[in-house]
């Protein structure tokens, strides 16, 4: 999709930092005035919206959830992520198929073949240009959530949970270490954001 606009996407443990670097980037991809749309998984469209507090409230069958969630990134993908590349924007999603290997292969053990299937069925070409990880200790991540906010059903899974789904992304860059820009969420702001925007500096021409 070389032609098109650029698709970043955002990854990362719960209580990672994450909203306070989407408003860093937001703010610094208008500041160039670059045309974005900044999105989310699950989520992103009206459906998905509504799967989204579905996935994150209601327990189920893990399987059934991984397919929900390709459900909702099938409708995201179809009205809101192709469309706006074809226009060329870059378009920033806060989370995208590696949450699902990372959550559902990872924290739940679905099969990473089943979802292999899924991707492929649903996302056909498309992959990201660009994936920031932004990872962090278990024991870190944990004690953040318990302070921030009121947590869902992910959030208030076990340490070994949180354990799993951060080796699993881990996983994930070393096999696709070209795509992954893996900030450390312990670093200062003004550093993380600092390698945020060197890298975007790379991958927007």
């Amino acid at each position: 999709m070389s032609n098109l606009g650029k698709f970043i996407t955002l990854e990362g443990v719960d209580g990672a930092g994450k909203t306070t670097h989407i408003e860093f980037i937001k703010n610094y991809l208008s500041d160039l005035n670059i045309n974005y749309v900044m999105t989310r998984e699950p989520g992103g469209t009206a459906l998905g919206e509504k799967l989204r507090d579905i996935l994150l409230h209601d327990e189920m069958n893990p399987q059934t959830e991984t397919m929900l969630m390709f459900a909702a990134r099938n409708e995201h993908i179809d009205k809101i992520i192709r469309p706006n590349l074809i226009k060329g924007a870059v378009v920033i999603s806060d989370r995208f198929t590696d949450a699902t290997y990372a959550y559902q292969a990872g924290g739940k053990g679905v099969k990473d073949e089943k979802i292999d299937i899924l991707k492929k069925w649903v996302q056909e070409d498309l992959r990201p240009d660009l994936t920031f990880l932004f990872d962090l200790p278990v024991e870190v991540s944990i004690e953040r959530l318990n302070q921030t906010r009121k947590l869902d059903k992910f959030e208030r899974e076990d340490k070994s949970f949180h354990k799993k789904i951060r080796e699993k992304y881990l996983t994930l860059v070393e096999a696709s270490p070209e795509r992954f820009c893996v900030l450390n969420s312990e670093a200062s702001i003004e550093k993380i954001q600092n390698q945020i925007k060197l890298k975007l500096d790379e991958v927007i021409e």
